[in-house]
């Protein structure tokens, strides 16, 4: 065997990191591909979300990442991690979407989350249902601002700062409009309560992030 002849072992693109990956984009088609397939579910989720109809979801899915194949030469990492640089390509996306035609269109927070919103474990099913009815109902109500901070902190599990990235806020802005998102369900929910009296385990029904 003539180990001179050996071709070099192909370099598995799936194992690199997002910034390994922008990199080779320069050099390497693939690394782009591997980037898509990264995160095209979850940018096509959230675009959902934001429009409610599948067939604008998925065009508008597809120009985000057109758009970003066509400047991923310029994205340098600035505190801002690729993914919440793809978010905040989708959100100015939607935004214009949405300017454009006149109409905005959410989707239940339910829909995407399966097994609840971090519930303690309830002591009895009928009284979670109850609960998580409230919550829901409760997060229904809230401005949709807030709403997309839930689903981008509980679905796509950003942190506050990629959070604020995609929000166009700091950090602080994002962790104190949390806080008060928190304490709005909460009285939202035990203002609801107060009317028809069921049992009351709402608080910490989030967890917090960070």
């Amino acid at each position: 065997m003539n180990i001179f002849k050996r071709k070099p072992k192909k370099l598995d693109l799936t194992q690199l990191s997002d910034l390994e990956l922008v990199d080779l984009c320069k050099t390497n088609q693939e690394a782009f591909g591997v980037l898509y397939e990264r995160y095209v579910e979850k940018i096509y989720k959230y675009i959902y979300y934001r429009t409610g109809n599948s067939q604008d979801a998925e065009d508008l899915a597809s120009a985000v990442f057109h758009r970003a194949m066509a400047h991923v030469g310029d994205y340098t990492d600035r505190g801002v991690p690729f993914q919440a640089w793809l978010y905040r390509i989708a959100h100015n996306l939607v935004a214009n979407f949405h300017r454009d035609r006149g109409r905005r269109k959410i989707i239940p927070l339910e829909d995407f989350v399966s097994g609840g919103l971090d519930f303690d474990a309830p002591d009895a099913a009928t009284e979670d249902e109850e609960e998580r009815a409230q919550l829901m109902a409760a997060i229904g109500r809230l401005p949709e601002e807030r709403q997309q901070l839930l689903y981008l902190k509980f679905v796509s599990n950003l942190s506050n700062a990629e959070v604020g990235a995609i929000l166009d806020r700091t950090e602080g802005a994002i962790k104190s409009l949390y806080h008060r998102t928190l304490l709005a369900l909460r009285d939202d929910i035990q203002m609801q309560q107060n009317r028809v009296g069921p049992p009351t385990r709402q608080e910490g029904k989030f967890r917090n992030g960070s």
